[in-house]
């Protein structure tokens, strides 16, 4: 459930409440039970990194994504010999 933040408009008392989205705002605060404004708080929630956030809401298509992949370099050669004593370079 969302935390809203008010501040009370005489008292200047800033108090949190927890509230669904589908509530009324408050009206009264509940120490004088004066008027009250909810307040625009940072949110808590942030998105960094890659993530789902880079993998679900990319703006770069599904085709784009794919082709990238393929754009990268080979990763080099674990065994550090040459390429023709690569048993996946038999073929």
């Amino acid at each position: 459930m969302p935390v809203y933040e008010y501040e009370c408009r005489e008292c200047e008392n800033v108090f949190e409440v927890q509230q669904r989205i589908s509530d009324d705002p408050l009206t009264h605060c509940p120490e004088c039970d004066g008027p009250v404004r909810k307040l625009v708080s940072m949110s808590s929630f942030q998105l960094k990194g890659g993530g789902w956030y880079a993998d679900g809401y990319s703006s770069v298509s599904g085709s784009a994504k794919n082709s990238k992949k393929t754009e990268n370099p080979a990763p080099a050669c674990q065994s550090g010999g040459s390429c023709s004593s690569c048993p996946a370079a038999a073929g």
